[in-house]
C-alpha cells in the first residue's frame, strides 16, 4: 500500500497542495487539530492513524526515533527535509513515494535528501 503522510506543522500548505494534487493521501497537523502539541505527540498521532510523518524537524525526530527503537516502540515512519522550494520536495518525495510501500517505512527514517 501506499504511503500515507501526515505534515508536521513546520510544512508549507503548498507542498501538502502539490502532493494531494498529484493524488497522495496527506493530513496536516492543522486539519487533525493537532498545532502546538509536542513532536512525541505528533508521532503518537501519526502511527496511530498509520501515517508517516514528514518534518523538517531533524534533531528532535531523530531522537524520537531513537527512543522508539530503543524502548521497542513502534512507528510508521518519518521523513526528515530541509526547507527547500516545494518544486524540489515534490519531486524528491514523489521518487520517494513511487519506490517505497508504507511497509517499507515501518520503523525507518528517510532523508529527502537522498532522493535527489
Amino acid at each position: 500500500m501506499r504511503i500515507k503522510i501526515y505534515f508536521d506543522e513546520d510544512v508549507p500548505s503548498s507542498f501538502a497542495n502539490a502532493l494531494i494534487n498529484r493524488g497522495v493521501d496527506v493530513i496536516t497537523t492543522q486539519q487533525a487539530k493537532n498545532l502546538r502539541q509536542s513532536d512525541a505527540k505528533q508521532l503518537l498521532y501519526a502511527t496511530a492513524e498509520k501515517r508517516v510523518v514528514f518534518t523538517h524537524n531533524k534533531r528532535d525526530f531523530i531522537l524520537l526515533h531513537k527512543e522508539y527503537l530503543q524502548s521497542g516502540k513502534e512507528h510508521s515512519g518519518i521523513i526528515i527535509s530541509d526547507q527547500l522550494p516545494t518544486s524540489v520536495l515534490l519531486k524528491r518525495f514523489m521518487k520517494l513515494w513511487f519506490s517505497l510501500k508504507d511497509t517499507n517505512m515501518k520503523n525507518r527514517i528517510e532523508f529527502l535528501s537522498s532522493w535527489r
